[in-house]
C-alpha cells in the first residue's frame, strides 16, 4: 500500500468516528446521510436537462411556468453534481493554474473564487440550480455577472427572479452585498430553501478537515487550519442570510 492510499484509508477510519453514524440530519420527510451531504450518495433526482430532488423539481416547474408568462424561459445550466464531477472541476482548474505559473496556494485561492472544494458543494444536495433565460441572446460564456446587470442579456431574467423566485422557495445564494466574503457574486445560482436549509444545518455538523484528508484532494497538503476555518466561515456560511 502506498503512502497516499495508507493516509486515505486510515483517515477514513478516523473520520468515521467523527462524522458517522450515517444519519447526519433528519426532518419530517427525509433522513440525510453523510454520503448525500458530500456528493457520494444516490439521491432520487428529477428533471429534464437538470437534476433536483422531487420537491425542488416540482417548485421549479411551477416557477418556470409562471416565468413563461413574462416571456422568460428558465433554463438550467447546472444542477446536481456528485463528488466525482466536482472533483474533476477542481483538478482541471488546479492543474491549469499550476501550468500557468501559480503557486499551490495561489491556485487554490483562485479556484475558490467561484468553485467549491469537492465534498462541500451545495450542488451535491440536488437543491441548487444555476439558471439563465433561454429566450434571451446567448453569449459565449453565459455565466458572467455582467450579463445579469444593466443592459445585459439576462437583466430581465434577474429582475423577474428578484421579484418572484422567493414565492416558489428559491433564493439567490451568493449575493452582491459588499460586506459578503467567500465566493464571488453569482446572479445565476439559486437554492430551494425548504430543503437546502436542512442540508446546510446537517453539513455544519461534519468535520471538513476529515473529509479533505479522507479524499486526498489535489493540493490538500496546502490547506492550512486557517484556510479551512476561513473557508467554512466565508465560503460555506457567508451566503444570503435568507438561506441560513
Amino acid at each position: 500500500m502506498n503512502r497516499r492510499n495508507f493516509i486515505k484509508s486510515t483517515t477514513v477510519i478516523g473520520m468515521g468516528l467523527a462524522v458517522f453514524p450515517q444519519i447526519a440530519f433528519q426532518d419530517l420527510n427525509h433522513t440525510i446521510s453523510y454520503d448525500e451531504l458530500i456528493g457520494k450518495g444516490n439521491p432520487d433526482v428529477f428533471g429534464n436537462g437538470y437534476k433536483l430532488l422531487q420537491e425542488a423539481h416540482n417548485a421549479f416547474l411551477d416557477m418556470r411556468k409562471e416565468a413563461l408568462k413574462s416571456d422568460i424561459n428558465l433554463k438550467a445550466v447546472s444542477s446536481y453534481r456528485n463528488f466525482a464531477h466536482q472533483n474533476r472541476i477542481w483538478e482541471r482548474k488546479y492543474k491549469q493554474n499550476r501550468s500557468n505559473g501559480l503557486s499551490e496556494q495561489q491556485s487554490i485561492k483562485k479556484i475558490i473564487e467561484y468553485s467549491t472544494l469537492p465534498g462541500s458543494s451545495r450542488h451535491h444536495w440536488a437543491t441548487d440550480i444555476d439558471l439563465i433565460d433561454s429566450n434571451a441572446p446567448q453569449p459565449r460564456r453565459v455565466l458572467n455577472p455582467k450579463h445579469f446587470e444593466g443592459n445585459g442579456c439576462f437583466s430581465k431574467f434577474k429582475i423577474w427572479m428578484d421579484t418572484n423566485a422567493s414565492r416558489f422557495g428559491f433564493y439567490l445564494v451568493y449575493t452582491n452585498e459588499t460586506h459578503r466574503k467567500g465566493f464571488k457574486y453569482e446572479p445565476w445560482h439559486y437554492s430551494y430553501k425548504p430543503l437546502s436549509q436542512g442540508y446546510l444545518q446537517a453539513y455544519q455538523k461534519l468535520d471538513l478537515r476529515a473529509i479533505i484528508n479522507s479524499e486526498q484532494l489535489m493540493g490538500c497538503d496546502y490547506f492550512s487550519e486557517e484556510f479551512i476555518t476561513n473557508y467554512l466561515k466565508q465560503n460555506i456560511l457567508d451566503i444570503n442570510p435568507e438561506l441560513l
